[in-house]
């Protein structure tokens, strides 16, 4: 039997694998383990699981993860994303689909110091879904335009998808953050403008909200201020070069426990809930870059990659076809898996096929993350739908994916204008790091 025929037996066990509910992480970790030993034999099999689960975890770039996830939880735990929202509702309210903007307004700016969708999707979703509820508000558009803006977790820095997909490729943190900067607010305007159509052909979706006082729009900014403070001083930080990504983790999650107790908004029981939510989200992490980096060497004695570039260029579909085969791909597979097992599986197959083609591997990673945070709000799995729905009572699971298919629409829009403009994703890390 082959090589590249074993590959193939051991992703059809790897589908087999999660379709039977085994975490990602220990499917890829038994399919490269028992993969390599059919190979290569035992001895190498053993060597590549001891090396490479030390190596992952001692990986000093790995400690973004931990250290961003506990600024997110602590946030959350101190309301401070509370204050995010009621500032973005306070200056954008009184227009029409004004909450359901503020909405994604939070989601953007609690992006900046999450690095998760989902946690995104259920903080602000916890907030805003009952004052649009309050405020007459369609389900449709209350839940879509937060699901939706829970995906802007995945790519605003700090991003754990940009973390992970920098791990698996080689490629520098801080620049995968900086090109998620402007494609993360262009994702976030378009997300605006498909409620401003939306409440233009139904005005009922979106009623407009009260006018609020200059003098309280600004009080409701400063009660924003500390996290404000926290991702100017975290992400500027890195921008300005002060900081490398994991010194700025670490800046802003020292900030972010010193305001939270400074400004007495966490008790001591938060705060151990926010660590200890901490602890568990980066085990798991680290587990699956463990099982992505067992996994890994197995592809590489399959040489399923190289085959798969062969057989894309036997089509003869050219550089941007095969992308498009390629982006087709991960719309598939996010109907089946969630956005970190897409990213850990195929990224170590893709990577190699895109860097033949000569497109830049930063530019192709920002397009796969927001590919894969469509598969977050498409069915049938659409975790950020069944997250939402879970906090919006009584709205049905059809409602609430006819809700995020305009902003769906709005993505494949973004996709395609960063696939015509790079600069979009490049401008700012090749100013940055030339």
């Amino acid at each position: 039997m082959s090589d590249l025929t074993i590959g193939i037996l051991g992703f059809i066990a790897l589908f087999g694998l999660m379709i039977l509910r085994t975490p990602v992480a220990f499917a890829m970790l038994m399919v490269g383990f028992f993969g390599t030993w059919w190979i290569d034999g035992l001895r190498r099999a053993g060597a590549i699981m001891m090396t490479e689960t030390y190596s992952s975890v001692a990986n000093y770039s790995l400690i973004v993860i931990p250290m961003f996830i506990l600024l997110g939880n602590v946030s959350s735990e101190a309301g401070f994303s509370r204050g995010l929202y009621d500032a973005a509702y306070a200056w954008v309210g009184r227009f029409r689909g004004g909450l359901a903007t503020a909405s994604v307004m939070g989601c953007a700016a609690f992006s900046a110091v999450s690095g998760s969708s989902v946690a995104t999707a259920v903080t602000i979703g916890k907030v805003a879904l009952p004052e649009m509820k309050r405020l007459g508000y369609g389900d449709g558009i209350s839940t879509g335009s937060i699901a939706a803006g829970g995906t802007l977790g995945f790519l605003i820095p700090p991003s754990t998808g940009f973390v992970i997909y920098a791990i698996l490729t080689e490629e520098s943190i801080g620049r995968l953050f900086m090109a998620g900067v402007l494609p993360g607010a262009l994702m976030m305007a378009l997300f605006i403008v498909a409620i401003w159509v939306v409440t233009l052909i139904d005005p009922t979706q979106g009623p407009k909200g009260e006018k609020v006082a200059f003098a309280a729009r600004m009080r409701a900014l400063m009660t924003a201020l500390p996290l404000l403070t926290v991702i100017i001083v975290s992400i500027g930080g890195i921008y300005l070069g002060v900081f490398t990504p994991v010194e700025a983790s670490g800046v802003g999650a020292a900030l972010t426990v010193i305001l939270a107790f400074a400004t007495r908004s966490i008790r001591l029981g938060g705060f151990n809930r926010a660590v200890m939510d901490t602890v568990r989200t980066t085990a798991m992490l680290y587990m699956i870059v463990v099982g992505a980096n067992v996994l890994n060497p197995f592809l590489a004695l399959t040489d399923i990659p190289n085959a798969l570039g062969a057989a894309l260029n036997a089509f003869g579909i050219g550089a941007y076809g095969t992308l498009l085969v390629i982006l087709l791909s991960y719309v598939v597979l996010g109907m089946f898996l969630d956005g970190l097992a897409m990213l850990v599986i195929t990224v170590p197959i893709y990577y190699p096929v895109i860097m033949a083609l000569g497109f830049d591997p930063i530019w192709f990673g920002v397009i796969a993350v927001i590919v894969i945070e469509m598969g977050m709000i498409t069915p049938p799995v659409g975790l950020n739908v069944f997250v939402v729905r879970n906090v919006a009572e009584n709205v049905p699971l059809a409602t609430v994916f006819r809700g995020v298919l305009p902003f769906l629409i709005a993505m494949i829009v973004c996709i395609i204008l960063i696939i015509l403009f790079p600069g979009i994703a490049l401008l700012i890390p090749n100013s940055m790091f030339g």
